[in-house]
């Protein structure tokens, strides 16, 4: 009987060695789907006993393999996360921490294996000291990683937090647990302190220790070592931006008056919240009088006026306060580029103000493209008799190719618009995307397809417009996946060598409702021998995340 069971066994081979040879299976994965057959039926039939000697057999030998393959093939990343993944999912926690060691000294230099190590420690294996000890020695290869340090500091906070929780448990239960004592240092985060204090020596620049302190705020027992970080922040970056647009925003937060129950009530008390931020800007613009200062100050009064709200008094306000500090910018010459287009559209309702806006954003930009493009959209849009004349001072600036003036038609952007992609090559590759959202505004779908088929073969091209398409096709309510592929083909023959995240973008859609997840692996093989440089590298550790779950 036995022979003839050996037997049978024996005869199965040549099929099993047939779908590895084409592709169809890999030896691991006969094992790897039999364990999931296996979970799937304990969980029919309610039997979940004998473990140690059905699955732990076979998951023994599959990690087998994954040590075989990784001694073979070290540096791929991808294959060390996938055994990680195995681990994790089968929950081996002590195979698990030998696979992320072996890991870790293969690859010391990447500091986002660090951090997930750490956490696999922290989170698979409840083990806080295994955690810190990694970070430790991620510290040691990585001494000035921003990333590094803010894991680190949320873990111990974290830490802490776990046995503030455990010790109000014990409380609760009224369990006596001898001479063991909870650390009052610990439990109030004296741990993460010393993880604050050793980053804030090593890395300077007020974003990051502020990234600190939004990650101390996420527990609710870190006043005090919030107000700490919020003193040094003070006295230590007083020449930077960043602290000051982080005061201004913490007026919004003040306490203020009891909660009121009318509209104008609550309106009224959000404009004197903003005002008292717009005073903290104009003390910081007192002593930091940069181009960078005045950008926190815009983009905040832009978010506000962005902000709904049903009372016209506090809309009117808002957009008062705006174009105000817009002018203040313009007139201290540090108004960022991308803000004079704001400054037009919220003065589209005066044609004249509108205009001289636009005129003078060319007149402070006169090598930007964009900001050609757009000022000369404008003027064809309010129908200004200086659009011609902005035209030919535009061929002056941008340097075209062919100097040739067009018979512009004044009546409407279209015209405008053809007349730049036609003659002005430099405009060109800025002007196809606007187009493009032109058309699917004013004439829809059909038009916007129409419009790139009529431009898609016409260099230079930008990536934006590329992706305005896609976008444009996964808004309609039955995207066609076929043209998705021909927008990403496109895209990729012009941006393929260099552009990762573009093959990921497409690797992505393949995967989702629309797609084939069979095309991943042909994408995946093409961008690895398409791509050059660092890219192919990136592009690797971001499809082994995606593959285990990471994305």
């Amino acid at each position: 009987m036995a022979d003839i069971v050996q037997q049978r066994l024996e005869d199965r081979i040549p099929a099993l060695e047939q779908l590895e040879r084409v592709g169809l299976f890999t030896s691991k994965e006969y094992e790897i789907n039999v364990l999931e057959l296996i979970k799937k039926r304990r969980a029919r039939i309610g039997y979940h006993f004998k473990r140690e000697e059905i699955e732990y057999p076979i998951i023994h030998r599959i990690n087998h393999v994954f040590r075989r393959a990784t001694t073979k093939w070290k540096e791929d990343v991808q294959l060390w996360l996938s055994q990680v993944a195995f681990n994790k999912k089968w929950g081996t926690k002590t195979q698990l921490s030998k696979v992320l060691s072996s890991m870790l000294a293969i690859h010391p230099d990447k500091p986002a294996l660090w951090i997930m190590a750490a956490k696999c420690e922290m989170e698979d294996r409840n083990s806080s000291e295994s955690a810190r000890h990694l970070f430790l020695r991620a510290l040691r290869f990585h001494p000035e990683n921003k990333k590094v340090y803010q894991e680190y500091f949320r873990m111990e906070l974290m830490h802490a937090e776990k046995l503030r929780k455990q010790q109000q448990e014990l409380e609760e239960a009224k369990i006596d647990v001898g001479e063991y004592n909870f650390s009052p240092e610990i439990l109030s985060g004296k741990l993460a302190e010393v993880v604050y204090r050793d980053a804030a020596q090593k890395i300077k620049g007020a974003e990051f220790i502020l990234s600190l302190l939004q990650i101390a705020a996420i527990f609710d027992f870190t006043k005090e070592l919030q107000d700490t970080i919020l003193q040094e922040l003070q006295s230590q970056y007083v020449d930077d931006c960043m602290m000051w647009d982080f005061m201004a925003k913490r007026e919004l937060d003040a306490a203020g008056a009891p909660e009121l129950q009318s509209a104008k009530g609550r309106a009224s008390d959000t404009d004197r919240r903003e005002e008292r931020c717009c005073v903290v800007y104009e003390e910081a613009l007192k002593s930091l009088n940069t181009e960078a200062m005045w950008t926190c100050y815009v983009t905040f009064c832009l978010e506000r006026y962005k902000r709904k709200t049903n009372v016209s008094e506090l809309k009117e306000k808002r957009k008062e306060r705006l174009l105000r500090v817009l002018q203040s910018a313009h007139d201290a010459k540090l108004l960022q580029e991308s803000f004079y287009k704001n400054w037009v559209l919220l003065s589209s309702g005066d044609t004249v103000s509108a205009t001289q806006i636009a005129i003078t954003a060319t007149q402070c930009f006169s090598q930007s493209v964009e900001m050609w493009s757009f000022s000369l959209q404008t003027l064809v849009q309010l129908e200004s008799t200086e659009a011609g004349h902005l035209f030919q001072e535009a061929l002056k600036h941008v340097n075209p190719k062919v100097v040739v003036v067009p018979q512009l038609t004044l009546s409407g952007t279209q015209h405008l618009t053809k007349g730049l992609l036609s003659l002005v090559p430099a405009v060109s590759s800025a002007m196809k995307e606007k187009y493009l959202e032109w058309s699917y505004k004013t004439g829809g779908y059909k038009r916007a397809r129409k419009t790139f088929t009529s431009l898609h073969e016409h260099r230079p091209f930008t990536k934006a417009f590329f992706m305005k398409m896609i976008e444009i096709e996964k808004e309609q309510e039955t995207p066609k996946i076929s043209n998705l592929r021909d927008y990403y083909e496109r895209a990729l023959r012009e941006f393929g060598s260099s552009d990762e995240d573009l093959w990921m973008d497409y690797i992505k859609e393949e995967l989702g409702r629309h797609g084939n997840p069979e095309n991943c692996g042909k994408l995946h093989w093409r961008a690895v021998k398409t791509l050059e440089g660092e890219s192919v590298e990136h592009f690797t550790t971001q499809y082994t995340l995606l593959q285990t779950g990471h994305v």
